[in-house]
């Protein structure tokens, strides 16, 4: 017998094999008619699947949830993509299926086909998946043989599916889902059938994509969509990708000027002076942040030899992600990430217990080998730049410098006027370094660190890094999404591979703990989260330009010259606009770069040393001398640490 945990606290006993949909039934008929999914000691299984000790990795705690619990939003999502497979695959034969995740907001699915799809296929296909749902097919699921799933798939035409049942681990089951007539490899689990999934769907892009995310191997047409629980979900959903549609910040970002992105520098930010003003500005604000907490800044080489990266594991995990060179000296890699850069500064000298903590930052850029499918402006890119630091401690000195750190996140993020929306806990991922109860001292300390900044974090398993947990900071814009910004990772595995000590009050060599964090992560990413956040219209001490000074007649342009000089002596970014053009035009013009202040002056303001100021998105006007205006925005103007 087996014991199952209610969440009424009831224990009760089941013979091996009772499926979740039978203990359901035996409790209500209502309760099976609404269930979709079993969660067993937190993990989704099948309502249908039979529950056997195996399964059970806990306390055997048992819940039932229902298509509109959040918990199932993402099964229902997957349930979708495998919708929009089959019926991919009914309209066009011959089309070859190879993933289809649940993603953030939706999911996607990765197809082989010789003809390219086009926008006006995706309503045939809309139409099809509904009709699918409305035939209310019955998804079960079926473990089968390894040698056999590849005949059976390789029978069907479904070369990609056999490449990856081939290249699963030995042990690996093998299981594959049955959706009416229409079948797919798959972990699961889904729903009990299609008609439970809903018609709160849309296919929303294409996309390319190579076949495993590499560039060497053939490019797959990719189909993007959305699910929700809801119409109403669906539809607020649709609203705010119209919101984004108007805050992207490639477009946003030309219209101001800031920088592009060109064909021989893909995913690599040609920066104009507006916008390399801004990234300066964002990075010199955190510079003074940091060492305000105690970092000192360094350099460490572009370029190092690989046998470093086969020492920190970086080769063995990222090498694939890694720009390369040869010369007659060896193999050479362009840096990923600094921190086993800032191992090699730490280990060189002795240090003593005294020392610690030492935290070393570092804004150099970084190359990483994107794939090209998943480039996107400047929230995906190959070149970038982090506020990078990392703390080299004694473990008694782990809990409050992640606490530190946590409060320096907040004053950050609180200057920036984004919302820390969640903080999550990446556990230990399948592949790592490191010995497990390293792990599970790592994972504690960091939650206790969080809790005692007055942080809750979600659980997350499988997602840290090879070397250690992470901390995973989300912020929230101004039209509700998140993004996944600021990290803290506990690391006990680089100082032990790079042989990192420092002598303890014993007199004896001991490993110090790296805390690997960053607030902003990678500084063009977050420029451009910063700019679609407020539609372009940043805050003053951010904003390139901050003050223009538009002309009315071009009596006036030589007292716009001297306007101008006296802005830019009280510390501001402001430029002239002589042209001979009407000052409206001009004010529109400005408006739409989202300059936040246009001083507009004629003949009287010449006259009377004065401006007539313009707010963005205001129409009223205040005069002012010109003292007075630069003197009152020179204040508005300074960075919120220097206040």
């Amino acid at each position: 017998m087996i014991d199952l945990k209610f969440p009424d606290g009831s224990v009760r006993q089941y013979e091996p094999g009772t499926s979740g949909r039978d203990i359901a039934a035996a409790i209500s008929p209502s309760l099976v008619k609404r269930t979709v999914l079993v969660r067993l000691d937190g993990e989704l299984i099948d309502l249908d699947r039979p529950i056997t000790p195996a399964l059970i990795k806990g306390e055997g705690r048992i819940e039932f949830l229902t298509r509109d619990d959040p918990a199932s939003l993402d099964t229902l999502r997957h349930d979708v993509s495998h919708i929009m497979a089959q019926a991919v695959q009914e309209l066009f034969p011959g089309t070859q299926v190879t993933i289809g995740p649940a993603i953030d907001e939706g999911f996607y699915y990765d197809f082989a086909r010789d003809e390219p799809f086009s926008l006006d296929d995706l309503p045939a296909i809309e139409a099809r998946m509904k009709e699918i749902v409305d035939r209310d097919e019955k998804l079960t699921r079926e473990e089968v043989d390894r040698d056999a799933a590849i005949a059976d798939f390789k029978a069907m035409g479904e070369a990609y599916k056999a490449e990856i049942i081939a290249d699963l681990p030995a042990t690996a089951p093998i299981s594959v889902y049955h959706q009416g007539p229409w079948k797919d490899l798959c972990l699961g689990p889904h729903f009990p059938s299609t008609r439970p999934v809903g018609k709160a769907f849309k296919l929303t892009k294409l996309a390319g994509a190579y076949w495993r995310g590499d560039h060497r191997n053939a490019q797959l047409q990719r189909i993007y969509g959305t699910a929700w629980a809801s119409e109403a979900d669906l539809e607020a959903y649709l609203t705010r990708l119209e919101e984004a549609e108007k805050r992207d910040h490639r477009k946003l970002g030309a219209l101001m000027d800031l920088f592009h992105i060109q064909e021989e520098g893909k995913g690599m930010v040609f920066w104009h002076p507006k916008g390399w003003t801004l990234y300066r500005t964002l990075q010199n604000y955190v510079r003074r942040r940091m060492e305000a907490g105690g970092y000192e800044e360094v350099k460490t080489p572009q370029v190092l030899d690989r046998s470093l990266w086969e020492r920190s594991g970086h080769w063995e995990k990222f090498h694939a992600s890694m720009f390369t060179c040869e010369t007659e000296d060896g193999v050479f890699a362009i840096k990923p990430m600094n921190c086993p850069g800032h191992v090699q500064i730490f280990n060189h000298g002795q240090k003593s217990y005294r020392d610690l903590p030492i935290r070393l930052a570092e804004f150099e850029g970084l190359h990483r080998n994107e794939g090209s499918g998943g480039l996107h402006g400047l929230l995906r890119v190959r070149q970038l730049a982090q506020d990078d630091a990392h703390v080299f401690c004694r473990e008694d000195q782990i809990e409050e410098e992640s606490r530190a750190f946590i409060e320096m996140l907040r004053v950050v993020y609180d200057d920036l006027g984004v919302e820390l929306h969640s903080v999550k806990l990446a556990l230990r991922p399948d592949l790592r370094f490191g010995a497990d109860e390293n792990w599970t001292i790592a994972e504690d300390t960091l939650e206790r660190a969080a809790n005692a900044a007055g942080v809750e974090v979600e659980r997350i398993p499988n997602e840290g890094a090879f070397y250690g947990p992470k901390l995973e900071f989300h912020l929230r814009d101004a039209i509700g999404r998140t993004w996944q910004c600021g990290t803290l990772q506990l690391d006990y595995v680089l100082p032990e591979r790079l042989d990192a000590s420092y002598i303890a009050e014993d007199g004896m060599k001991h490993r110090p703990v790296m805390l690997h964090r960053a607030i902003l992560g990678s500084l063009e990413r977050f420029t451009g989260v910063l700019i679609e956040h407020y539609a372009g219209a940043l805050p003053l001490w951010l904003t390139p330009t901050q003050v223009v000074v538009a002309t009315i007649t071009q009596d006036a342009d030589a007292y716009a010259v001297k306007a101008v000089a006296a802005l830019k002596k009280a510390g501001l970014r402001a430029e002239a606009d002589l042209r001979n053009e009407k000052v409206g035009y001009k004010v529109r013009e400005h408006s739409l770069a989202k300059v936040p202040i246009i001083a507009v002056v004629g003949r009287r303001e010449a006259e009377e040393n004065t401006v007539a100021l313009r707010r963005l998105g205001s129409n009223d006007q205040t005069i002012l001398s010109l003292e007075e205006a630069a003197k009152l925005i020179a204040t508005e103007a300074l960075p919120p640490d220097l206040q």
